[in-house]
């Protein structure tokens, strides 16, 4: 898949910018951060990292632009 959407979760201050503008991939957590539907979690030394493989980057660009502390990133990956 062409795209991937990165989420540096521990950056998130709750604030429901990417949910209101993605709903279809966005949904806030009980512990009051977003987090992105169906991604895969990665332990890394800050957090916890959140990433989604998409065909088209779709709301998430909205997503990205929307949030306030930039810890949404969308990247266009290498195809194979």
């Amino acid at each position: 898949m062409p795209f991937k959407v990165i989420h540096e979760r521990w950056k998130c201050i709750g604030c429901n910018a990417c949910v209101a503008v993605s709903p279809e991939y966005w949904e806030m957590n009980e512990d009051g951060k977003s987090d992105i539907k169906g991604a895969v979690h990665k332990n890394v030394p800050e957090g916890v990292l959140e990433e989604l493989e998409v065909a088209e980057p779709g709301t998430n660009k909205e997503a990205e632009e929307s949030c306030p502390v930039s810890c949404i990133h969308v990247k266009k990956t290498e195809k194979n």
